[in-house]
């Protein structure tokens, strides 16, 4: 119990240490979700008061739409930094939206879907996608929806899950941080089936990276807590099969150790595109295992998603500057790799460009730069074009073409 506790204090005030300016939280008010449509319009969802709001731009970015509401009341929103409203575009043009809303109990909640089919004009009552309402921990959703293979339009919605931790406590039996658990659905949203388990022993505040095979199946990435509370992390494919039983993998090996969650998720693309796909390119924070925190680092690797052997890690960013939360983008053998940076008080985002892979990279380089509060980098594509998307406290959102 007092560990259990002591991760839970460490979740939500982050307890002064080497790795603090790594992890701390952002400002609520930026942390957003955007994406592109097949029209080119920008779509953006944030919180603001307890609602989640939804809006469009027409010219990347510089004026948006008046925004749509999308909850009928105001909630308790998950929005600062790992946890934040979520945003995808179905192939079919549908929006789709998911949120956690935090309950009375600490670190407890549900996790919320909605969804429009008439252009964003309006969105549908929100519904809960678990079976389960116990008041315990669903936090931290991420939402994905196949654009290609016998999957497409096919929606996923993963999350973070406690309610194995509470039975093996009622039982008396030993476990080790949370749960993946993922629902899925193969109508555009309009129901969704049962939740599956995709794997015990998650870590518990760190966000889960999706992303998608050429046949539409979905890959997913989240930090592990495992044996004497290693942190690194684990992989697995959503089974296309109801009741078909998942297989983990781990990915990283930097056997960092630290009796909490990071509030560091990783980032995860593909790797190759249709009969070119080889596996997935991966990028993660370690934060070492000395004391002074100077081991601290990014890296980078790809992962073999047939042998699941990854290559050697990549080191990247300054850690003196305190360079964390990377995003990753792939189309064919162009890879964008992008993280935030703070020096002077100015934000920067850097990035870094392979155009063959991630066998190679170019040297990195500066971005975009902001003074004071900003959020985490966002890749996304338009017309086969990488953009950056930097939603920041004094400019406002940033969206750069790559």
């Amino acid at each position: 119990m007092k560990i259990l506790l002591a991760l839970c204090l460490f979740c939500s005030s982050l307890v002064a240490s080497a790795h603090d300016d790594h992890t701390k939280s952002q400002d609520n008010s930026l942390a957003i979700s955007v994406a592109f449509d097949a029209q080119g319009s920008l779509w953006r969802v944030l919180e603001k008061n307890g609602l989640i709001l939804v809006s469009s731009s027409r010219d990347l970015g510089k004026t948006f739409s008046s925004p749509v509401q999308v909850t009928p009341n105001a909630q308790k929103i998950g929005a600062d930094g790992e946890a934040r409203p979520k945003i995808a575009i179905g192939p079919e043009g549908n929006i789709y939206l998911t949120w956690t809303e935090a309950l009375k109990k600490p670190f407890t909640g549900y996790i919320w879907f909605s969804r429009s089919i008439n252009g964003g004009k309006s969105f549908e009552k929100p519904i809960i996608v678990h079976t389960d309402r116990a008041e315990i921990t669903h936090r931290f959703d991420e939402l994905n929806v196949a654009k290609t293979g016998d999957a497409k339009g096919k929606v996923t919605v993963t999350w973070i899950d406690k309610r194995d931790l509470i039975a093996a406590k009622s039982a008396g039996k030993p476990y080790e941080g949370a749960a993946i658990y993922y629902a899925t659905s193969s109508n555009q949203g309009a129901s969704f089936a049962p939740e599956q388990k995709l794997a015990d022993s998650s870590c518990e505040c760190c966000r889960i990276a999706l992303t998608n095979k050429p046949d539409g199946t979905v890959a997913a990435m989240w930090r592990h807590v495992f044996e004497g509370s290693e942190r690194d992390h684990m992989m697995a494919e959503i089974p296309v099969q109801v009741n078909q039983v998942p297989v983990t993998k781990r990915a990283t090996f930097g056997r960092w150790k630290i009796d909490g969650c990071p509030h560091h998720g990783a980032a995860l693309a593909t790797g190759g595109e249709g009969k070119d796909w080889w596996g997935y390119h991966m990028a993660w924070f370690d934060g070492g295992n000395d004391d002074s925190g100077k081991d601290a680092s990014l890296f980078y690797a790809r992962m073999d998603g047939e042998a699941w052997v990854s290559s050697p890690p990549k080191k990247f960013g300054k850690h003196n500057n305190q360079a964390g939360h990377p995003a990753l983008l792939s189309m064919g053998e162009n890879v964008w790799l992008v993280w935030r940076e703070i020096e002077s008080k100015n934000n920067k985002i850097l990035g870094m460009f392979s155009d063959d892979g991630g066998r190679s990279w170019g040297a990195p380089k500066e971005l975009a730069t902001s003074a004071g509060k900003s959020d985490y980098p966002i890749l996304l594509t338009k017309d086969n074009r990488a953009y950056l998307a930097w939603n920041t406290d004094k400019d406002g959102l940033i969206l750069l073409g790559l």
